[in-house]
């Protein structure tokens, strides 16, 4: 255990563990409690709590079984002097719980929204009077009890920000740990540092050491086999597995039908030649994916297919290998935090978005999982390939989901559907990757959409699809930008898809934001 802690107590919001990983990106260790924990449970962690910090969530805390936080819990905190941060949903709680008022409002307030701040609230150091802050709230707190200041406001929300420096009680309606919050992680720094009077001497090699141990504990002498795609997640946690439990690992690549042009050769090269795994296995199941996927439309039942195709054959394999190694018990998965944030695998009162199909695993299965990046997100599972000795071009790969093009071809999939956008695809990668803008790029991809549309080309008329063309930046998947790409740029790729790959006669950029989109399609 760190001789520093911060707790995060999860209400089922979306960026619930953005906020714990905030705080260790400020080198602070955090865990994250579910909601309904007990006194009892939480006794173990005093010796080194520093703070608290209540996530938002999707309930209004008058609805009849919304989350809440024991009274008694709270009532330990405060007695012990422990620092107590709301956000959102927790804003409102703590309002509630110290005698303030919260009302339901027919004015939502969602999106970026311009707060004026009391610079003089030690929370708010070193910020300007008017701060952008991210919203997303129905309810908000109408009156506080005596001892309580009021330390933000927008126009449509009075009490956006409470606090008692006495108590040290703070509330904030919004949301300070997501990037649309400029001056989010300076609010943050303030509670860690100023009033929780944390070190921040917590660094990822802590985290690497620890895990290592718990892999070796947990797998004892049995064998993994890993769900391996050759993307940065599973290349990472097959790194790790080797540097833990060495041939007892069995990386299996599958060829599920939906990759990139030239995916499969480029993964069997790079691992079976290139990082010399010894139980290393290609699956060529292309065929067996497509045939399932056949005339499925609903983006939920394509990736439940997908994921219970892939447990079948990896239990398959796993059967077949037992002749010859007696002890496969587990199946690894580069599963990561922003994966299970949208198919509701945090929190009890967590909204679902969508399934992924590293998540959705059938009840049956026979292999017990291992997740070792499961709380972690993308950037810092990128951190840890470098420290682990991973070349760098496979540490910044850009995310690829694992249901591959499945998710980018939208609605039915079809072998010509998938050969245009593979296609498609490698021409938007190569034209940026050619200008250098990757870099700062988090995704760039094609998407095929089943939506036929007139055209002309030459002095004929066409009757063909559409291509689509998305690229955003982040830092975590958990909210992204759209890229501004330069309009020539643009062009090219438009033209040469047209062009070069028959089908397409119309292509179209994608200018939405995470949120209130995703990231990919489906």
């Amino acid at each position: 255990m760190e001789e520093e802690l911060v707790l995060v107590i999860d209400f089922g919001g979306q960026y619930c563990h953005l906020i714990g990983r905030r705080i260790r990106d400020l080198g602070v260790y955090s865990e994250i409690l579910s909601y309904d924990v007990t006194l009892e449970a939480l006794k173990p962690f005093s010796q080194w709590l520093k703070g608290v910090v209540l996530s938002g969530g999707p309930s209004s805390v008058y609805e009849e079984n919304a989350p809440n936080l024991s009274a008694t819990l709270l009532d330990y905190l405060k007695n012990n002097n422990i620092p107590i941060l709301g956000l959102c949903y927790g804003h409102q709680l703590l309002a509630q719980y110290v005698g303030g008022d919260v009302i339901s409002k027919n004015l939502k307030e969602y999106g970026i929204t311009e707060c004026n701040i009391d610079i003089n609230s030690i929370l708010f150091q070193g910020l300007a009077k008017k701060e952008t802050v991210w919203m997303s709230h129905g309810d908000q707190v109408q009156n506080l009890p005596q001892g309580f200041s009021t330390i933000a406001s927008t126009e449509t929300c009075p009490i956006a920000g409470f606090s008692s420096e006495k108590e040290k009680i703070y509330g904030l309606q919004f949301h300070p740990e997501v990037q649309h919050t400029k001056s989010g992680n300076n609010i943050l720094s303030n509670f860690l540092f100023k009033i929780c009077k944390c070190s921040g001497s917590w660094v990822m090699d802590n985290w690497i050491d620890e895990t290592l141990k718990s892999i070796k504990e947990k797998i004892g002498k049995d064998h993994v086999i890993l769900g391996l795609s050759g993307g940065v997640d599973s290349s990472v946690v097959a790194t790790l597995l080797q540097k833990a439990i060495g041939d007892q690992v069995h990386p299996i690549f599958v060829n599920n039908g939906v990759l990139r042009k030239n995916e499969p050769e480029q993964v069997v090269s790079l691992f079976q030649d290139k990082l010399e795994f010894k139980n290393f296995h290609y699956i060529d199941a292309s065929e067996r994916f497509l045939k399932k996927l056949k005339g499925i439309i609903d983006p939920e039942e394509k990736r439940k297919i997908i994921a219970h195709t892939f447990i079948q054959i990896f239990e398959e394999k796993a059967a077949d290998l037992k002749d010859k190694y007696n002890d496969i018990k587990w199946l690894g998965q580069g599963t990561i935090f922003p994966d299970r944030v949208e198919t509701q695998a945090t929190s009890k009162s967590s909204a679902k978005i969508k399934s992924h199909h590293n998540v959705a695993l059938p009840s049956d299965m026979q292999l017990k999982l291992i997740e070792p990046l499961r709380d972690l997100y993308k950037d810092e599972v990128r951190q840890i390939g470098l420290k682990m000795g991973l070349p760098e071009y496979i540490v910044n790969r850009q995310p690829f989901p694992g249901p591959g093009l499945a998710v980018r071809c939208v609605g039915e999939i079809k072998e010509e559907y998938l050969k245009m956008l593979r296609e498609a695809d490698y021409i938007v990668r190569d034209e940026i990757e050619k200008t250098g803008v990757h870099k700062n790029l988090w995704q760039y991809f094609a998407i095929f959409l089943p939506i036929q549309n007139v055209g002309v080309m030459g002095d004929f008329r066409t009757y063909e699809y559409i291509c689509a063309i998305r690229a955003v930046q982040s830092k975590d998947a958990m909210t992204a930008n759209f890229a501004k790409l330069d309009w020539t740029l643009l062009e090219r790729i438009s033209t040469r898809i047209i062009n070069e790959v028959k089908g397409f006669n119309r292509v179209v950029y994608d200018i939405s934001n995470k949120p209130p989109s995703t990231i990919e399609f489906e």
